[in-house]
């Protein structure tokens, strides 16, 4: 049996990948590999694979050997690499009054309502994307997704996706179906709620084993928990043998983190890098660093390019994400067509795997910059935009629900949600989202209660 993600063949492909994104040499290693691939029969299959996983242990090894002063993986050395001049004080922010409350809700139906209309079409690229639309008079994307006036030969070229794509159909939807972009976001609330503001990365993996069911991670989250599994243990268990360790995995883990330190964007990065070291290393950690900082900033701060900047602020200075970010404000600086903005992005950042951390993320942040605060405009941008569509929807979501409120989001899409959401996460499963934002409400103020306001937290594992 194949098991995705854990095939030494697939995985070796994207190690290959990844060290040429490094600047590595792979050329001798690529031509090995296609042999491999070529070779392959199933009276050898064993022993294509075994060569495989010879071949990926060496070049993980060889990988990791690279350490580039400007993207660390550890907290005390990023925090020397950040823009030093451009670091934000804690903003008071009070964790009592209803409008918290209505910020979290509207965070939580942010996030739902822009990967429901991301998830669809997940994985297809802009062209793709477009092709759908215009089929049925549907371009540029206003609304969820349906299959309703569309020609039978696009609905075979394109089919929905296949785990929960039909579900997610304007005429299907009951609810927020299950997704991984929410339901890490309930087991990060489950977390906090289990083992408090000063959990490990220890304890991310002994929840995600008692919580979450191996076959709902994906990349290098399946990798990761397959480690931990066998004993590697943090930050090891993101490193090893996991080529998808820069992808957006870690990222899409970042929102309920920012939901529960408001105004402390600071804060919400450490606590982010806690929970992103046990799958990612450098750029996969970071993406998840910086979209925490983003949405604790967003209870205190309402423009786009003033979180962008304080997402920044957390990160590496010099690193790939964050020069990716900066190219990326540039561009929208510049550039008045969303569609223009989509193909210079694509130019510079098309190299990089639909799931990488890096593009999506630079997707993400033109969307909020270009869409200027209008929820629908950005949800529907992030998604036309192609590549990670679900993901990008509900990272967009968010930040714009949680500068709005959920009193202030369009009912057009928030409606449809029911405010009821399914999940496989054990006691999870059909939770109402204005429960969930009451947890989250009153998670923070146990942490606050416990670690005191702006207070740094401990950074160091209890090994």
């Amino acid at each position: 049996m194949k098991i995705r993600y854990l095939d030494p063949l697939e995985r070796l492909e994207f190690e290959l990948q990844h060290c040429q994104e490094e600047g590595l040499d792979v050329a001798a290693e690529k031509i090995v590999f296609e042999k491999l691939l070529n070779s392959i029969t199933a009276e050898n299959e064993q022993k294509v694979r075994r060569e495989a996983t010879r071949i990926l242990q060496r070049l993980n090894k060889m990988s990791l050997a690279v350490r580039h002063s400007f993207e660390p993986d550890e907290l005390e050395t990023i925090a020397k690499t950040q823009p030093v001049q451009k670091r934000n004080p804690a903003v008071a922010f009070d964790l009592d009054c209803d409008e918290y409350y209505d910020r979290i809700l509207g965070g939580w139906l942010g996030r739902a309502a822009g990967c429901l209309l991301g998830k669809p079409v997940e994985k297809y690229a802009r062209g793709a994307i477009r092709e759908i639309l215009e089929s049925n008079a549907a371009w540029p994307l206003k609304n969820y997704f349906t299959a309703q006036g569309m020609p039978s030969e696009i609905l075979r070229k394109y089919p929905w996706k296949q785990r929960g794509g039909l579900e997610s159909l304007r005429e299907n939807i009951t609810c927020m179906p299950e997704d991984d972009d929410l339901n890490y976001t309930m087991l990060n609330l489950h977390i906090l709620e289990t083992r408090g503001g000063y959990f490990t990365t220890d304890e991310v993996g002994e929840e995600w084993l008692r919580m979450l069911p191996v076959y709902e991670t994906f990349t290098a989250e399946r990798v990761a928990y397959f480690n931990y599994l066998g004993g590697i243990r943090p930050p090891e268990s993101g490193r090893y043998l996991n080529p998808f360790r820069e992808w957006i995995g870690a990222q899409i883990r970042a929102d309920l983190w920012g939901y529960v330190c408001p105004g402390e964007p600071q804060k919400a990065a450490e606590l982010a890098w806690r929970d992103a070291r046990f799958s990612h290393v450098r750029n996969g950690i970071y993406g998840e660093m910086f979209f925490a900082a983003m949405i604790a900033a967003a209870f205190t701060e309402s423009s786009p390019s003033v979180l962008v900047e304080i997402g920044l602020s957390v990160i590496p200075e010099n690193s790939r994400l964050a020069k990716a970010v900066r190219m990326t404000v540039e561009l929208v600086r510049n550039r008045l067509d969303w569609e223009h903005i989509l193909v210079a992005l694509s130019a510079e950042l098309g190299h990089y795997h639909w799931v990488h951390v890096i593009n999506n993320a630079a997707l993400t942040v033109a969307t909020l910059l270009f869409s200027q605060g209008d929820f629908e405009k950005t949800i529907c941008n992030a998604v036309m935009g192609g590549w990670d569509t679900d993901c990008n929807g509900a990272t967009a979501g968010s930040v714009i629900g949680v500068i709005q409120g959920a009193r202030n989001l369009p009912d057009k899409w928030i409606r449809p949600l029911n405010n009821r959401i399914r999940s496989s996460l054990k006691g999870f499963d059909n939770s109402t989202f204005t429960d969930l934002a009451g947890r989250t409400v009153r998670a923070a103020q146990n942490m606050r209660d416990l670690t005191g306001k702006g207070s740094t937290l401990n950074t160091q594992d209890d090994f």
